[in-house]
């Protein structure tokens, strides 16, 4: 059965070691009842076992909301986890790759950085793409430079499918994301870490419009 289109205004992206506090699966929770609408596992150091195991139980705690649980990177743990989609970067498997080994009816995303990346995308492999970093950011040092909302803005007018903004994003940027054109706002840190993450994702969340944005 397909994954039903996600709710892309409040998107989270769980990192273990700032959720060491309060936990994966309690951070999660937090989020997704004050808003989140799709959920992304993402620990790059982490073995597969140790990803495989902690997405079995977000996919468990999270069923109650329906929202999709993605995994980064490793599409053979999505599938194995009965996870609803992957998330791969530009210098992981190819799209075309991911989606013939997690079928047609899970979601695939994509990261962009750059207007040519973007004119590559297409909408039959990819479901929806992460636009950034917008800022630069601690908890992804290897990533991309950031292009700024201005940067945003010129390539949210070629996306041809659902676009979340990421990259040092807090809730006093959540308006300029909308304004240029994204669908929603990816954060980490913002969420995870914080003393109170129920409090941190409501605090996102109303600054996000009334209504999903469509493509």
């Amino acid at each position: 059965m397909p994954v039903p289109t996600p709710d892309y205004r409040l998107y989270l992206v769980l990192d273990p070691k700032l959720c060491a506090q309060t936990g994966i699966v309690q951070t999660a929770l937090a989020a997704a009842q004050a808003g989140a609408g799709i959920i992304q596992l993402r620990a790059p150091y982490w073995k597969k076992r140790e990803l495989y195991e902690c997405a079995i139980e977000l996919k468990t705690a999270l069923a109650p909301f329906k929202i999709p649980l993605i995994i980064d990177d490793h599409v053979d743990v999505a599938v194995a986890s009965g996870a609803d989609g992957v998330h791969i970067g530009q210098q992981d498997l190819p799209a075309t790759c991911a989606r013939a080994m997690l079928g047609p009816d899970k979601l695939v995303g994509l990261s962009i950085n750059t207007i040519e990346q973007m004119k590559n995308v297409d909408p039959t492999i990819v479901d929806y793409v992460g636009v950034g970093p917008i800022f630069s950011t601690a908890t992804k040092p290897d990533a991309a430079a950031p292009i700024g909302f201005d940067g945003l803005a010129q390539l949210m007018k070629i996306c041809p499918v659902p676009a979340v903004a990421i990259g040092g994003l807090k809730a006093n940027h959540v308006k300029e994301i909308f304004k240029a054109g994204a669908d929603g706002v990816a954060v980490i840190s913002a969420i995870c870490g914080q003393k109170d993450p129920n409090v941190a994702a409501q605090t996102l969340f109303k600054e996000c419009p009334d209504t999903r944005l469509t493509r």
